[in-house]
């Protein structure tokens, strides 16, 4: 386990230095543009991932509900995401359900203070009876409005920072995503991608006249110079405009709310922070998460491969994702199971082969940047190559330990005849 880990290790530093030179690439164009320099220095990252997840996830037969939800530390120096998930919501039906990932930035007290109150503000607003779906949607952004006003009561007056936010509240009837930020939600329904939510960002026209109308400015794409997003709980510099109602400041904690009727197609809403969206688009994380359910992997262990698969990818941030499953949602498949099987097969004879061409055994990324530029059928959509590293690296790592044990043996053994190491794993592989 222990070369395993140090395997995935090689793959997830490369994977980070790429990125890297992209983001930088994208920061001095953006000085460019706006002929200064950057206000930010560069964030500060780990020498090495954290990659440690803790999987969880309930169900709730009685209606069909299913969810799994991870988070990963990943290359940043502080966890500031924050999650939660209600089964079941107290006081209201069976069938009602909550679920919400929050992203802190400037720190975590944000995140972590939505994470722990805004379902109380929520069933709060709801009332033991609430009326759908309008009565609902409104519900949901006095509770976002209602959550703010407390974080700020409890706020100390010298300290920065705001999460963004997104919600699924789940009832019988209908789907209500609320959010604010740039953490999103994206609904499969009938094997395709039926719904996704926008990203607050200041140049949406919506968003810019608001800004403009409270005295606010915009510059390298971001409020008065600085905030990305431009909806959020917390930020509470930017909400200081007189005379101006919380929704309208520069950063509002008003959410987008949508409604959607449910439907028998409906299959899985994913709910991420923007460290997952930083790496895959919505259509190809809904493939991804499909094609995972067809092999009959649980929505928690199906969220940590989505997250590791991210990591692999290049995403620098922290990550976090809630799959919430519904009565329609892929159901495991022998074929799929039996080509899955196979292609993890292949790639570890191909692995294999590779190795025994070689005068010296390759570096790990060596033999992942050769599987990667050959056409590889079968890859799991989406996520290609970069979510089978974990395979490719115990294929590599066994090859290793064979290679260490016959050099081993060849120099215990004086005069006599012993199998290359490459020659033995190739064997091992057929």
């Amino acid at each position: 386990m222990a070369a395993l880990a140090r395997q995935l290790q090689r793959l997830l530093w490369t994977a980070c230095k790429k990125k890297e030179r992209e983001k930088e690439g994208e920061e001095e164009e953006e000085d460019e543009e706006e002929g200064r320099g950057a206000l930010d220095g560069p964030r500060s990252l780990l020498t090495a991932p954290r990659r440690a997840q803790r999987p969880h996830g309930g169900a709730e037969a009685s209606c069909g509900l299913r969810f799994g939800a991870s988070a990963a530390q990943g290359w940043r120096a502080r966890m500031e995401d924050a999650h939660c998930t209600w089964l079941s919501l107290p006081g209201l039906p069976l069938g009602w359900a909550l679920f919400a990932v929050l992203d802190g930035h400037g720190g975590a007290r944000a995140a972590r203070f939505g994470a722990r109150h805004l379902p109380d503000h929520v069933l709060e607003e709801l009332g033991p009876e609430p009326s759908e779906p309008e009565g609902v949607r409104d519900a949901l952004r006095r509770a976002f409005l209602s959550a703010d006003k407390r974080l700020r009561s409890l706020w100390p007056r010298v300290e920065t920072g705001g999460s963004t936010a997104v919600a699924l509240l789940v009832s019988p009837r209908f789907l209500y995503l609320a959010h604010c930020g740039d953490s999103r939600a994206v609904l499969s329904r009938a094997g395709a991608v039926a719904f996704s939510t926008e990203d607050h960002r200041p140049l949406r026209p919506r968003e810019r006249e608001r800004i403009h109308a409270a005295g606010g400015t915009i510059r390298r794409r971001r409020v008065e110079g600085s905030l990305a997003v431009s909806r959020a709980l917390g930020d509470f510099a930017y909400k200081e405009a007189p005379g101006r109602p919380p929704e309208l400041q520069l950063v509002s904690a008003e959410p987008e709310v949508a409604a959607l009727a449910r439907q028998t197609e409906d299959e899985f809403m994913l709910l991420a922070s923007d460290g997952v969206w930083d790496t895959m688009s919505a259509a190809a994380l809904a493939g991804l998460v499909a094609s995972r359910l067809r092999l009959g992997l649980a929505p928690e262990l199906l969220c940590a491969q989505l997250l590791d698969t991210c990591l692999c990818k290049g995403s620098l941030d922290n990550m976090t994702c809630i799959l919430v499953c519904f009565p329609g949602a892929p159901r495991p498949s022998e074929e799929a199971i039996r080509r899955e099987l196979a292609l993890d097969a292949a790639l570890g004879r191909r692995i294999a082969e590779l190795c025994a061409d070689a005068q010296e055994l390759p570096s790990l990324n060596t033999v992942f940047r050769t599987l990667a530029s050959e056409d590889i059928p079968d890859l799991p959509p989406g996520g290609g190559l970069d979510c089978k590293a974990t395979v490719i690296a115990e294929a590599y790592s066994q090859i290793c330990q064979v290679s260490e044990e016959c050099r081993e043996k060849g120099q215990n053994g004086a005069g006599k005849s012993t199998p290359t190491h490459l020659g033995s794993a190739l064997d091992m592989e057929t």
